[in-house]
């Protein structure tokens, strides 16, 4: 039996970065990967990567002009074939920077524990032990399949991962789930030319955002020619006639395509982690840390497995987190993100960072806000993409920002300049005055801290 410095399962953002780093401390390392279609994670192959990359070809399917089903139809093709170009060279480029490293080896194949310094690779029946002084679980997430009667059956549904391999745009697509992968499909899908539908059980939309934000969403995409199907309970879904229908109520969805987007769930199947005695919650993440430690001594988890917010760059500051903790001063935890931005990639993009005005009254905080319609910042303007609308949440008693969203173009970099300034305790008015260059996105915050009352 092979024995390592460090075992990783899983090729994903913390996972790769974390062999890379240990490799160049002189550390063997063991990288076991299940599918060679996933090196590199989650991120660069089914998630963030090829859809921004399909997201950005609706930008030249509209500068192109093209009207017509065909045309479009065959646009989508051809921006499908890119995007798996791209992907495919990303991933390659991932296994060879790990995989020339003399003290790194990558198994193919499923890993599980067999105890808490053993683990089992499983490469088709083929099955290899190894052992390592020091194990972290870095397997990510798996869509959630709602139990709905005929969906497992029907051979016109997808996930998120499996639609964007789709290379025939659906003419008629169901989007099960108002959520955020939900919409961003949905805008997407409906710019290259496909009529959309979203079905979700829940009142209204984005119950999460600030309510005026989150109807500007609702709007826009309507506008679109979006169809939402909110307070709506799906009863079943079929095929017949060579289609897909989707039963709500007494109506019936005639589909092309059926995507399930009703969430993630952490990927902790088949890893036996009782073996290792590793514990889960309720929810089935891996239960850690403050410094991502497991309830085993000498394992850590770190991204989707264990929970919490599912992003590449929180996956990334875990791998910091257990650097630090393990190889450095011992500084760093998960307590240190007291401000994480994020973005939503419907068209315009919605990011936020901190609270939303209930929120914060939730909370105590007494707050003034500020507001500011995309259709007055002059680059708005200038690039003719005038939808959308900015909000702020400040304290009064410290002017400290508390909040912020922003639903306009570009709002997915915006949003970072806001974050900087809140992690680094800035009063809003550091933003109002902040020196911006001409004509940008960016200078609209001064127009937006600038209202605050």
């Amino acid at each position: 039996m092979k024995k390592y410095d460090a075992v990783i399962i899983g090729f994903g953002k913390g996972g790769k970065t974390l062999a890379g780093f240990l490799a160049g401390k002189g550390q063997n390392v063991a990288l076991i990967e299940k599918s060679d279609k996933m090196y590199g994670g989650t991120c660069i192959n089914v998630g963030c990567i090829p859809s921004k990359k399909l997201v950005n070809s609706t930008k030249v399917l509209k500068n192109k002009g093209l009207n017509s089903i065909k045309d479009k139809k065959n646009f989508y093709t051809e921006s499908i074939n890119n995007k798996n170009a791209l992907i495919g060279a990303l991933r390659g480029k991932n296994y060879e920077i790990l995989a020339t490293k003399d003290t790194i080896d990558i198994y193919n194949g499923t890993g599980s524990f067999v105890s808490k310094n053993i683990v089992n690779v499983d490469n088709n029946g083929e099955n290899v032990q190894i052992e390592g002084e020091k194990i972290f679980i870095n397997t990510g997430s798996m869509t959630v399949i709602p139990d709905i009667k005929g969906l497992k059956e029907s051979k016109y549904v997808y996930t998120s991962t499996t639609l964007m391999d789709l290379e025939e745009l659906p003419e008629k697509l169901v989007i099960i789930g108002a959520g955020y992968i939900g919409l961003e499909f949905a805008s997407m899908y409906s710019e290259f030319g496909s009529e959309v539908t979203v079905i979700d059980a829940a009142e209204k939309l984005l119950p999460r955002e600030d309510e005026e934000i989150a109807k500007r969403v609702k709007s826009i995409l309507e506008a679109k020619g979006i169809k939402f199907l909110l307070k709506s309970k799906i009863e079943e879904v079929f095929d017949k006639n060579g289609k897909g229908y989707v039963k709500v109520s007494e109506e019936e969805v005639e589909v092309n395509a059926i995507l399930v987007a009703v969430g993630r769930k952490p990927n902790t199947e088949g890893l036996n982690l009782e073996a290792a005695e590793v514990k889960i919650d309720e929810k089935g993440a891996v239960i850690v840390n403050e410094t991502l430690q497991t309830t085993a001594d000498n394992i850590w988890a770190m991204g989707d497995v264990k929970g919490g917010l599912q992003f590449t760059y929180i996956s990334l500051d875990d791998f910091r987190i257990i650097r630090d903790n393990i190889y450095g001063n011992g500084n760093r935890t998960v307590n240190d993100r007291n401000v994480v931005p994020y973005s939503v990639f419907v068209n315009p993009p919605l990011s936020r960072v901190g609270m939303t005005e209930s929120e914060a009254v939730a909370k105590g905080h007494e707050v003034k806000t500020g507001r500011l319609e995309a259709m007055a910042i002059p680059k708005a303007k200038i690039e003719g993409q005038t939808d959308g609308l900015l909000k702020t949440v400040i304290d009064i008693k410290t002017d400290k920002i508390l909040g912020c969203t922003l639903l306009c173009n570009t709002s997915h970099e915006m949003i970072n300049i806001v974050a900087a300034a809140m992690k680094a305790e800035q009063k809003y008015t550091f933003l109002k005055d902040m020196i911006f260059t001409h004509p940008t996105m960016s200078e609209a915050l001064n127009d937006l801290f600038g209202s605050v009352k």
